[in-house]
């Protein structure tokens, strides 16, 4: 079973503490989403686990192993995305992908089958093309597919939708959903929110180099969950019968067709609400306050850790 862990891990950079004592650990198949604003600390845990850089303080963990002392052992099943990599310009994609399983100790017929299968489910261009004649999107499915060529257990993914169009991240999006079904563990930064709750299970909040929070999408949906609503009706209404309605806490008018209802939050008194509106006028719009993961990241960065 994949499993990745932080022990009190801290970067320090001269006086700037880029990572600050980060401490979690997952395992099994899982994604996690790794959210904060540029230079919070994402990116230098990344490399921390990767072995690019040395942590000040703390460890980290793959598999059991220390990516710093054991590098080797530590990272043999890791594939890491971090920053922009580019393949070599005067090189194919075939061609590419061929010196990454060599680099690998892989058999000609398994880089051959496997290289077919990710140009398949990666929708790559060519093979055969160079690839300094490739848009940014097709070296970056390029590269993603060398990653995974020796079928890693644990994924490092930096803004691995970053530059890509809306139906190459569809594309990207299914395979790490595959993957995580296949028992591979995958820790992913993202600055697209709602990418990362249509894959990842958990989630980690970081703000300079701290963590701020750390758990379940489910649970933080709880936590952070939105207690008011926006309801417009096709014609005006009296605001003093919407405040009549069970679970309805306060009434905000916005025009004489639309109000801002308050509620505790919970789905029960969201269904109250809608079928007791619709019993007042006809409802032409109600915006459900379902939690985003917006809101949480929003609460948490302006607010810290009390949030």
């Amino acid at each position: 079973m994949p499993t990745l862990e932080a022990v009190g891990l801290s970067k320090r950079f001269n006086s700037t503490a880029a990572l600050d004592h980060a401490t979690f650990r997952y395992s099994g198949g899982a994604a996690i989403g790794y959210l904060g604003p540029n230079g919070a600390g994402k990116t230098t845990t990344l490399k921390l686990f990767a072995g690019l850089l040395r942590p000040t303080e703390g460890r980290a963990l793959i598999n059991g192993f220390d990516a710093v002392s054991d590098p080797k052992t530590g990272l043999w099943e890791v594939g890491s995305l971090i920053e922009t990599p580019e393949p070599y310009p005067a090189l194919s994609a075939r061609e590419t992908l061929a010196m990454i399983g060599e680099f690998h100790g892989l058999s000609s017929e398994e880089i051959r089958d496997r290289t077919d299968r990710y140009a398949r489910e990666l929708e790559l261009p060519p093979l055969d093309r160079k690839t300094a004649k490739l848009s940014k999107g097709q070296k970056q499915r390029i590269v993603i597919a060398g990653i995974l060529l020796p079928e890693p257990q644990v994924l490092l993914l930096d803004e691995p939708t970053s530059g890509l169009d809306p139906a190459e991240r569809v594309v990207i999006r299914n395979l790490l959903l595959r993957l995580k079904r296949e028992n591979r563990l995958i820790l992913m930064s993202s600055h697209l929110l709602q990418e990362v709750t249509e894959i990842c299970d958990g989630v980690i909040f970081i703000n300079q180099g701290r963590i701020l929070l750390q758990d379940t999408v489910e649970n933080i949906g709880n936590r952070f969950r939105v207690r008011s609503l926006d309801v417009e009706f096709a014609r005006p209404v009296d605001a003093v019968s919407l405040g009549t309605i069970p679970g309805v806490s306060n009434v905000q008018p916005i025009s004489p067709t639309r109000f801002r209802l308050g509620f505790d939050g919970s789905e029960d008194a969201r269904a109250r609400i809608l079928e007791g509106c619709q019993g007042i006028g006809r409802v032409t719009s109600f915006t459900s306050s379902a939690l985003t993961l917006e809101d949480a990241y929003l609460r948490l960065i302006q607010g810290g850790p009390g949030a």
